[in-house]
């Protein structure tokens, strides 16, 4: 071979090898410090509590602290275009809650594209909902929650874990279901909704079975229906509205995002350590016993859950005239 042939044989390995060595570098370093993992909500919430459950045993795995972070505000938000505008680099994530399809719907400060803006890391869990009634109501079943619902119009008030998530968009379709007219009264996170819930301040709630389980079974909230398709064991005796009105279900879920550009490999590396934390025994035993269920996929099923998410509820939200003030 000539020698000019071998010059341009070893400009083409030279350019061949650079092209590789930044992905292999990402690979091989990440992480090199602490990983930061902002929460769109308060302490407590659903997004919060498996934040927390997850961030130690994945810190374990990366070699690295996870630090939670809760930045609450605007429904999710602030938190949300914070990531949106960090660096692609597997350093500051996501915990995606179920508004985060919804958001740019409902918020007009809201300028993400939950699509575009964010490169999917995995959905972990799922959970069905519970419609909750605070025991003064004197209901016990949906039909005798229906049937004061409508006696009372807009004098009756529900609370949502904030706009745009699924304790807000669930009940504003059962309104439209059942015909009934309570009035959404938002908090930042699921914990206050709660806690004003059981306080009285508010009638009823659509929550997560993490956050409805310990209430029903003590009696100090009362389960009217699921919004699963059927019933859960988890709640013996408590009716699917789905056998009341045919066809109604919806669940909540949360899974982790990073900045859109983030490198393959640090997707990947974050997508198998999150599914291994979250289908470790002690983990899931956890997940499940807060009425979670273990949604553990690739970075393409949960982007593409994004994306169904998205279209369905931006339906919803058009259609229903759904506002968030």
């Amino acid at each position: 071979m000539s020698s000019s042939g071998r010059i341009v044989l070893q400009c083409l390995f030279n350019a061949a090898l650079l092209a590789v060595m930044p992905a292999a570098l990402a690979q091989s370093s990440y992480p090199s410090k602490a990983v930061h993992l902002l929460v769109p909500f308060a302490p407590g919430g659903v997004s919060d509590i498996v934040a927390r459950l997850v961030s130690p045993k994945l810190g374990d795995s990366l070699g690295q602290s996870v630090l939670v972070e809760n930045r609450v505000g605007a429904g999710g938000v602030i938190a949300t275009e914070l990531v949106a505008r960090a660096a692609p680099d597997g350093y500051t994530l996501l915990t995606a809650f179920d508004n985060f399809a919804a958001n740019p719907y409902l918020y007009k400060e809201a300028k993400y594209d939950p699509v575009r803006d964010f490169a999917p890391l995995a959905l972990v869990v799922r959970s069905r909902l519970a419609l909750l009634v605070h025991p003064k109501l004197g209901v016990k079943t949906l039909e005798e929650f229906v049937r004061l619902a409508k006696a009372r119009g807009t004098g009756m008030s529900y609370a949502t874990a904030g706009g745009g998530t699924s304790s807000h968009l669930v009940a504003e379709m059962f309104k439209l279901t059942a015909g009934i007219a309570p009035i959404a009264v938002h908090y930042k996170g699921g914990a206050p909704a709660l806690n004003d819930l059981l306080g009285g301040q508010v009638d009823m709630m659509i929550a997560t079975m993490s956050i409805a389980l310990q209430q029903a079974r003590a009696g100090k909230l009362i389960a009217v229906a699921v919004t699963s398709s059927t019933r859960t064991p988890l709640l013996p005796g408590v009716p699917a509205i789905n056998e009341t009105y045919a066809g109604f279900e919806a669940q909540s879920w949360v899974g982790f995002v990073a900045p859109a550009g983030t490198p393959q490999e640090v997707v990947r590396r974050l997508n198998g350590e999150m599914n291994k934390v979250v289908t470790a025994p002690d983990v899931r035993a956890k997940l499940e016993a807060l009425g979670f269920e273990i949604a553990d996929g690739t970075p393409e099923v949960f982007g593409e859950w994004i994306r169904a998410e998205s279209v369905r509820w931006g339906k919803v939200i058009r259609e229903a005239k759904i506002t968030v003030e």
